[in-house]
Order: structure tokens, then C-alpha cells, then sequence
């Protein structure tokens, strides 16, 4: 789980790790802003700003790793 990134130069690797149903509807539309349609779906980003504060929002649904 994702706890507390700061921004920084690096590559994220974020997969959703659980469903939205039953999620509250902005951690829904969180997950679809990072790009992240269904479990176990991953998508490669950036660290910036609106990013990490993205997934603060969302880090029990998402597993956040650096991409090599």
C-alpha cells in the first residue's frame, strides 16, 4: 500500500490492488484519473505533485511501486 509518497524524479508503477464497488465516489474517480480501469491493472507515472497526492487519497486500493 501506498502511505505517504512525497514527490520526487522517479517512475511509479500503480496497480489497483481492490474493487471501487462500495468505495466513495472521489476515490472512484481517483482511481479512473490515474488511468486504473479494473483490478490488477497497472499504469506508469510520473511522481509529481497532483500524482502523489492522488494516491494519498487512494492507498488502500492501489499498490505503488518504483519502475526500474
Amino acid at each position: 500500500m501506498a502511505k505517504n509518497l512525497a514527490p520526487s524524479d522517479a517512475t511509479l508503477e500503480i496497480t489497483q490492488i481492490k474493487g471501487v464497488i462500495g468505495a466513495k465516489q472521489n476515490h472512484r474517480d481517483t482511481l479512473r484519473s490515474l488511468g486504473l480501469k479494473r483490478i490488477g491493472h497497472t499504469v506508469t507515472r510520473k511522481a509529481d505533485a497532483v500524482t502523489v497526492g492522488m494516491l494519498n487519497t487512494v492507498p488502500h486500493l492501489v499498490k505503488v511501486e518504483e519502475a526500474k
